[in-house]
């Protein structure tokens, strides 16, 4: 019997506390709902672009060797195969220089650079909206926190100047938790981009090391002779 009342109270409680969470969101006025699209928005987008990043992070160990087994054996076919199977920006990269083999050093190095930008510009996308996100939704919580300290004294100066808490509490809700939810949208925001940016900076310099690779691949035969 004792148990039943204590999980009786606890879900009284979760109950108000929750109806007490979602007083305090209306309490911050039309406000809160841009901010609670821009923290929904900023979720799918980490989220999106942290699977992509790490999709395109994936690369077998062995990858460029055996590229330049089939390169130093002329199946040039068979490692364009390998490339299109392995489907990340590296091995799309490697493809295209592949298929510019014959070509002077420069025109191979201009193919793979190209690919190289194409593929980091499509693993960018959505980072610039994260990172207005971070810093727009702290500017939007200020706006609320300023509208309702404007409310604050429209309230005070209709009341003649009396100080009335009941009064003033509806001003002093927006001003506060407008402030609050930007800055929990606005700091996860801002942190993600600056995590994402970095997994992308490492990726750009496993594709540059991997470009390294594949150009002493084509420059070996040359030294051999």
């Amino acid at each position: 019997m004792t148990t039943f009342l204590q999980a009786t109270a606890d879900v009284v409680v979760s109950e108000e506390t929750r109806m007490g969470l979602w007083t305090l969101f209306t309490k911050g006025g039309w406000l809160m709902w841009p901010l609670l699209i821009l923290g929904g928005v900023t979720i799918f987008i980490f989220v999106e672009r942290f699977m992509a990043i790490r999709k395109a992070s994936v690369l077998d160990m062995n990858f460029m060797n055996r590229i330049r087994d089939y390169i130093s054996d002329g199946k040039i076919g068979v490692a364009v195969n390998l490339c299109k199977k392995t489907d990340t920006p590296i091995a799309r990269m490697i493809e295209k220089g592949i298929e510019r083999i014959g070509r002077p050093m420069s025109d191979v190095q201009t193919a793979i650079e190209n690919v190289a930008n194409l593929e980091v510009s499509k693993l960018e996308n959505g980072l610039p909206f994260l990172a207005t996100i971070a810093g727009g939704a702290p500017m939007i919580g200020f706006l609320g926190t300023v509208l309702g300290m404007v409310q604050t004294f429209m309230d005070m100066s209709a009341a003649g100047g009396t100080v009335d808490l009941a009064l003033l509490s509806s001003g002093m809700y927006v001003a506060m938790v407008t402030t609050v939810m930007g800055l929990i949208v606005g700091i996860p925001a801002y942190f993600g981009y600056n995590y994402l940016v970095a997994r992308i900076e490492k990726l750009v310099f496993q594709m540059e090391a991997n470009s390294i690779a594949f150009m002493d691949i084509l420059n070996q035969p040359v030294q051999n002779k």
